[in-house]
């Protein structure tokens, strides 16, 4: 049986949901939309990291066919992240019931979560959503170890799909569509400059962060200003994409058709795909030659925001307004 709001969408149809999967009030879920899941970047992102696990684990003769079913019960994380960490963990090794499969892979998760050392409000993924077969969670969560533990791993770039929001409200369930990135824009040796200016910036001279946010505002203005807008604040104007995408229109000399993007965003998946579109004009436009997640936009973190103005900036700083 499908959960009654989903039949408002015939594409989801197509797959099985069960009773047990009705989203309760107040939860919040993600679901690739099937037009993704045919996407051929999205296809070779899966099939690349069950080489790469298979490879690793192959002298354990383990075999992954399917991420969502072959990873969901902690089994083959398990064995993963001994092997790529050199850890040992205190779980048991097979377990049968769903009851002992959920208890072992909220040890593991919290094992990786430690390793990774980020925040609880920055992880894309959940015991719940590792559980219940999620695809999306799950591939966050292997660009995550990959990237930790084997970070010279050429990792399928520019991988995105498109996304519908579910939140169960008091008043039913309440849907938006968005763009999510499960990879970055490019090769991780072909994106390191940029990155790199921030990251000396931020780690050797942080009270000169101040002075950039500076000189950053004067040219976000000089160019802004002929639309009637005024940006006082970098770390937070910026977050719904709008100012940004307005500000890329007039650098480079077209209007941004209002119908593309939400001028008045409402809700974070609007901010996240007004934030998507300007990253995508900034690969477009050649400007931009880092991974940027445009939920790191939305989400306010400084050295991103900083580092798509410094890719604008360093183009056009002698563009007259």
């Amino acid at each position: 049986m499908e959960p009654s709001f989903l039949k408002a969408f015939p594409e989801f149809q197509v797959n099985p949901f069960s009773e047990e999967e009705d989203i309760a009030q107040g939860e919040k879920r993600k679901y690739i939309k099937p037009t993704s899941r045919n996407d051929p970047k999205l296809e070779a992102l899966q099939t690349f990291f069950m080489d790469w696990i298979n490879t690793t684990l192959k002298h354990e003769h383990i075999v992954v066919k399917s991420l969502e079913q072959d990873m969901y019960d902690g089994l083959i994380l398990h064995h993963l992240i001994e092997q790529l960490g050199s850890l040992s963990l205190e779980v048991e090794e097979i377990a049968l019931t769903e009851k002992k499969q959920r208890l072992k892979l909220e040890i593991i998760l919290k094992s990786v979560n430690q390793c990774l050392q980020l925040e609880e409000s920055k992880l894309k993924w959940s015991v719940d959503s590792i559980f219940r077969k999620d695809l999306l969670s799950t591939l966050h969560l292997l660009v995550a170890i990959a990237g930790h533990f084997q970070p010279e791993l050429a990792i399928p770039p520019n991988v995105k799909v498109d996304v519908i929001n579910i939140e169960h409200t008091a008043n039913g369930f309440k849907t938006e569509d968005s763009v999510e990135y499960i990879t970055g824009n490019r090769e991780p040796d072909e994106s390191s400059s940029q990155a790199e200016i921030f990251d000396e910036l931020m780690a050797y001279a942080p009270e000169k962060v101040d002075a950039v946010k500076e000189v950053f505002l004067k040219f976000v203005n000089r160019h802004v200003g002929k639309l009637g807008l005024s940006v006082e604040d970098i770390d937070s104007q910026f977050a719904d994409g709008v100012i940004l995408l307005l500000l890329i229109g007039q650098l480079q000399g077209y209007f941004v058709n209002l119908g593309d993007f939400f001028l008045k965003p409402s809700s974070p998946a609007e901010m996240v795909h007004n934030a998507s579109l300007a990253v995508d004009f900034l690969m477009d436009g050649g400007l931009l030659d880092v991974p940027i997640n445009p939920e790191d936009l939305v989400n306010r973190d400084m050295k991103t925001t900083l580092l798509v103005l410094y890719c604008l900036f360093s183009k056009y700083k002698t563009k007259e307004a």
